[in-house]
C-alpha cells in the first residue's frame, strides 16, 4: 500500500527548529523534511519508517509547517504566497505553552479555546489546496490522521474524495462533540475512553497505544556526563493540577530539575520557578531523560484513571527509571518490576529517596522497563497492530 501520515507541530518547536537551523526555511522540502525528522521530536517519522519496513511505500506531511509547504508547491509548480519570517513565528512564544500543545495533535478538545486567542482552529484555503494537491499527487492507498484540529472532519471528507483511500484518525483525548466521524474507516487512541466515545458515536475504534522507536538508540549522542537526582520533562499547566501539586511537593524536597513549558502559568510562589531549566525537544529531551537517576511522570488530568502518555515509552525506552502515577490499566503496559508506581504525593516523597539509595534496585527497574518496551512498545509493533485493524 501507499500509506500517508498527516501530523502537525507545536509552533513553540517549529520556532526552535528554524532557528536552530538558519536558511532552513529557503531549502529544499527533503531537506527541510530531513530535519524535521533528524530532531527526533514527538513521532518525527517513526510511524512512516515502519511501514516503509513492513513493505509498504509510506511518506509524512506536517500539515501546518508553512515552510514545507511552500517548498513543496514551489517544487511542484503550484503558486503560493511566500509565509512569515521565523522571527514573527518566534513572536508567538508569547502565547502560553499549554496552549501551544492545544493545537499540536491528540488535544483538539481545545478547539474553542484556541480561536479565543485567535489561533485557527482550520487551515487557511491557499494551505488546504496545497495539502489536497501533495496528497494527490501521492495517491495513498491509507491516510493516518494524527491531526484532528488542522485536519478537521470537513477536510477529511475533501481527502476521502481522493481515490477513496482508507482513512484512520488518532487523538488521544474525546474531540469536539456534534461532529460526524463517519468519514473515518477507524478511529485509534491510546486511551479506552476515547475509543468508547467514538463506538457511542457510530464510529468504529480501538485502543493502540503510543510508542518508542528503538533506532533513536543508534543515533543519540553519548549519555551525558551530568546527572540529574530528578527531573520532570513536559508541560506544566492548568490542565495539570495533580502534576503540579506532585512536582511542586518534590521541589520542597529533592533537587528537581524541570525541563518543559508552561512555568509562566504558575503563580510565583511555586517553588517550580527555581527548578526550571528551559524547554527541550527530540534529541535534547533524550537526553535529558538519559541524564535522570529517576524521572517523574504525571498524566494530564483529563486522562482519568487511565495511563498511557508518550513519557511512559520515552523514559523506559532511552534507559531511564520511571517514577510513574499509578493508573487501573498501568500493569498492562508495564508490571512493578519495570516501573515504580505512585498513588500519591505522600508515597511519591519516599520512593524518590528509596530509589536514589538504592542504585541495584533502581538499575534492575531501568533494566527491565528498557526491555518491556523494546519488546512490546515499538511503532513496528504499533504499525502492526494499526494494518490488523485496517484490513
Amino acid at each position: 500500500m501507499r500509506i500517508l501520515i498527516l501530523n502537525a507541530d507545536y509552533p513553540r518547536f517549529l520556532s526552535w527548529l528554524y532557528r536552530r537551523h538558519p536558511g532552513l526555511e529557503n531549502e529544499p522540502y527533503a531537506t527541510q523534511m530531513a530535519a524535521r525528522n533528524a530532531s527526533l521530536f514527538g513521532v518525527a517519522d517513526f510511524y512512516s519508517r515502519n511501514f516503509a519496513k513492513a513493505g509498504h511505500v509510506a511518506a509524512d506531511i506536517h500539515v501546518n509547517n508553512p515552510w514545507m509547504r511552500t517548498a513543496w508547491a514551489k517544487e511542484h509548480g503550484l503558486p503560493i504566497t511566500a509565509p512569515q519570517p521565523t522571527g514573527a513565528l518566534a513572536a508567538r512564544d508569547a502565547i502560553p505553552g499549554w496552549l501551544q500543545r492545544a493545537v499540536a495533535p491528540f488535544k483538539p478538545v481545545l478547539r474553542p479555546l484556541a480561536r479565543k486567542v485567535g489561533l485557527s482552529p482550520r487551515l487557511d484555503a491557499e494551505a488546504e489546496q496545497v495539502l489536497l494537491a501533495h496528497i494527490e499527487d501521492f495517491k495513498p492507498d491509507l491516510v493516518l490522521n494524527q491531526d484532528l484540529f488542522h485536519v478537521d472532519t470537513r477536510l477529511a471528507r475533501r481527502i476521502k474524495g481522493i481515490g477513496r483511500p482508507i482513512l484512520i484518525g488518532q487523538v488521544g483525548v474525546s474531540p469536539s462533540r456534534g461532529e460526524d466521524w463517519s468519514v473515518y474507516d477507524l478511529m485509534i487512541s491510546q486511551m479506552g475512553a476515547v475509543v468508547d466515545f467514538f463506538r457511542a458515536h457510530g464510529a468504529r475504534a480501538e485502543v493502540v497505544h503510543l510508542a518508542f522507536e528503538p533506532e533513536i538508540l543508534d543515533v543519540l549522542p553519548p549519555p551525558p556526563s551530568q546527572s540529574y537526582d530528578v527531573t520532570f520533562v513536559g508541560a506544566v499547566s492548568a490542565d495539570h493540577q495533580a502534576r503540579v501539586a506532585q512536582l511542586e511537593a518534590v521541589a520542597r524536597r529533592y533537587d528537581l530539575k524541570l525541563f518543559g513549558s508552561g512555568l509562566h502559568t504558575l503563580p510565583a510562589s511555586s517553588p517550580l520557578h527555581r527548578c526550571y531549566q528551559g524547554e527541550v525537544w527530540g534529541v535534547e529531551m533524550y537526553q535529558a531523560l538519559r541524564a535522570s537517576r529517576v524521572t517523574l511522570n504525571s498524566h494530564i488530568d483529563m486522562a482519568g484513571r487511565e495511563a498511557g502518555n508518550a513519557r511512559l515509552f520515552e523514559a523506559t525506552g532511552v534507559g531511564a527509571f520511571l517514577l510513574t502515577d499509578y493508573k487501573d490499566n498501568l500493569h498492562t503496559l508495564f508490571s512493578e518490576r519495570e516501573v515504580a508506581a505512585w498513588r500519591t504525593v505522600e508515597d511519591c516523597l519516599p520512593m524518590i529517596e528509596c530509589y536514589l539509595a538504592d542504585e541495584a534496585a533502581r538499575l534492575s527497574i531501568v533494566k527491565a522497563g528498557q526491555a518491556r518496551t523494546l519488546a512490546a512498545h515499538t511503532f513496528r509493533r504499533r504499525v502492526e497492530e494499526i494494518l490488523a485493524f485496517a484490513g
